[in-house]
């Protein structure tokens, strides 16, 4: 039998290894950026086309290459990083592995152009496939110019499989604003399309911050510094009473490179117990510097997974270090009164001399209880005024439409929907209904006893409602007196315009401001005590969380979003009417027990089980 293994050619090689390093074309970002740091650059330019599928673009100022270098950097495992295996614990550098540039020509087109710091002439080589099509000196400037173009042309399965424009290019933001964090002495910049997205200068941390996240991050910011013989922590951590739900800003960053921990996650949630809500997130961007030999960052080619040698007393210094940030910015929660636009009340300085008590004369012999003969009352026949009021009133409560009773109450406790009464939908359902502690509606069948979560069953009512208005395009909005600013990260910012049509059948009015700005000029009927900024907001981070592929699951993620806040909170006390329309919409809805999210609504106790209960 002849021999069956044989070594791959080196262009197959490539391409596999490619599926682990370029996943897509966030990653060739990720890494042409982080081999510009690693070249001493000051200035690093990106510049994207159709979300990186067909140009991805980075030019830095940095030391540059020779010609030699220049063909070598495509080859595997060519790097100038590491020279021996003793180097990996001592690693200064974001790369090493000297796979990225061969698995990015390996599947794509590669144009680089590159002059080194005080040579006259640059080079110019082009690949394609791993193939090199031309090399020849150039007239560039010093620094190095990576055109990425066609990425996956030779692998359709690939390509095929790439999100959206909205959703590829809020990675390519995610990735660029990682290494931005860590590199505030760089001046960076990122175009899409020929529009500039981001123009970071150099600055300091929080001044970084600060230009990518906007200015109202910078009050909810608290100064994180600890030091030992073991580890350094810096950074900031949000305030307790500025967490969210979804959507927080929650970094971590190890001798200049990001990663993600969720070990360190649970310290700095530990340094939160007590102070915040459950379900509630903190931002923290929080860094680390450690002698790079008790850490390993050879696990995965994207280098985000890193091992500590001394991970438990790590933990310990960190939850501290949050917990003293915290303390010291005396942030705890507390009441805090509007006293914006209040009137100053003058102070009563009571001069030196006395003031005589008023004296009141009173007649003590006046009785009002004695009959006033002097005024004679007119006689009036009252029978006449309500002559007919009992005929009226029994007309009225024979049409059993509940806006023929109420017709100014169509939006019965925040826009719980009036339906015929359950008994003529369901006649099992009794029309007696009892609230439990502000939070259950008991009522009773023919075999038991049905508890409802009024607020779960309120989400299933408006969920539908506004899914409904969605799709029939007719959201009603109330207009407000003085319209809500509303500013998103950059990330965020790519998926609104693409969710501002859905936005207004629910019944948001917005405008673009630029800048990342939108004017909320509109609501939803119902939900006018709310925040609007916090709405919307949530709205468009429960859109970005389903992977904004397929619209129904946008929609139904911007109607879940809203009924969660617009539904009636636990504890709120209903009347006998609002439990019966609740009761009565809920039944009528595609699905009475269960929420959108899956959670159970209601729960029947059964006769039999009750009985047991009595045995």
């Amino acid at each position: 039998m002849s021999d069956v293994i044989h070594l791959l050619p080196d262009s197959i090689a490539n391409q596999i290894a490619a599926g682990e390093v370029i996943q897509r074309p966030a990653s060739v970002v990720k890494e042409l950026v982080e081999n510009a740091v690693d070249a001493g650059a000051q200035q690093i330019q990106v510049h994207i086309k159709d979300a990186g599928k067909t140009l991805v673009q980075v030019i830095d100022n940095g030391k540059g290459m020779s010609e030699t270098d220049a063909r070598m950097a495509f080859e595997r495992h060519a790097t100038s990083k590491i020279s021996t295996a003793n180097d990996l614990f001592a690693l200064q550098t974001m790369g090493f592995r000297g796979e990225a540039l061969a698995s990015i020509a390996a599947v794509a087109h590669v144009e680089l152009r590159t002059r080194q710091r005080g040579s006259d002439l640059g080079s110019k080589i082009a690949i394609a496939g791993s193939e090199v099509e031309s090399s020849e000196p150039d007239a560039c400037p010093e620094g190095s110019i990576f055109s990425v173009k066609n990425l996956f042309f030779n692998v359709p399965a690939r390509r095929k499989f790439l999100k959206s424009n909205e959703t590829e290019f809020r990675n390519i933001i995610n990735e660029f604003e990682r290494i931005a964090l860590v590199n505030q002495h760089i001046s960076m910049s990122l175009h899409h399309n020929d529009t500039e997205i981001l123009n970071l200068p150099e600055s300091g941390l929080r001044q970084r911050i600060i230009n990518i996240y906007g200015k109202a991050l910078n009050q909810k910011l608290l100064t994180l510094e600890a030091q030992s013989s073991l580890v350094t922590i810096s950074g900031f951590v949000g305030r307790p009473d500025s967490v969210r739900k979804r959507g927080a800003l929650q970094f971590f960053f190890v001798n200049g490179r990001f990663m993600k921990h969720s070990y360190f996650h649970k310290a700095v949630m530990q340094a939160y117990d007590q102070l915040i809500p459950a379900g509630e997130m903190p931002d923290y961007f929080i860094y680390f510097t450690l002698d790079p030999a008790t850490i390993d960052v050879n696990i995965h080619p994207t280098k985000t997974e890193i091992k500590f040698e001394n991970e438990q007393p790590v933990w310990q210094i960190l939850c501290a270090a949050v917990r003293e940030a915290i303390a010291k910015s005396s942030s705890i929660p507390t009441i805090d009164f509007d006293v914006d636009g209040s009137i100053d009340i003058p102070v009563f300085n009571a001069p030196s001399s006395t003031f005589k008590a008023p004296s009141v004369q009173v007649n003590s012999d006046y009785n009002p209880f004695k009959p006033d003969t002097s005024y004679q009352q007119p006689s009036f026949d009252w029978s006449k005024l309500y002559k007919g009021f009992e005929e009226d009133r029994a007309a009225a409560f024979a049409d059993e439409s509940i806006e023929a009773i109420y017709p100014e109450n169509q939006e019965l406790s925040s826009g719980l929907i009036s339906e015929p009464a359950p008994d003529t939908l369901f006649p099992e359902v009794s029309s007696l209904c009892y609230q439990y502690k502000g939070r259950y509606i008991i009522t009773s069948l023919k075999s038991g006893l049905l508890i409802i979560d009024q607020h779960r069953a309120h989400v299933r009512v408006l969920f539908d409602q506004y899914l409904t208005n969605i799709r029939n395009q007719q959201g009603v909005s109330q207009q407000l007196l003085f319209p809500e600013i509303v500013s998103f990260t950059p990330a965020e910012a790519i998926l609104v315009p693409s969710l501002l049509e859905d936005l207004r059948y629910i019944g948001f009015d917005l405008s673009n401001l630029g800048n990342n700005s939108y004017a909320i000029n509109g609501l939803p009927s119902g939900v006018e005590n709310l925040d609007p900024v916090a709405l919307v907001k949530d709205a468009v981070s429960r859109a970005i969380d389903t992977g904004c592929q397929v619209h129904e699951e946008i929609c139904d993620a911007l109607a879940l979003s809203l009924a969660k806040a617009a539904a009636i909170r636990p504890g709120q006390s209903l009347s006998s009417e609002e439990m019966d329309n609740l009761i009565a919409s809920l039944f009528s809805s595609s699905s009475s027990s269960y929420t959108p999210d899956g959670k159970v609504i209601l729960s029947k106790l059964t006769d039999d089980e009750l009985d047991k209960r009595f045995k």
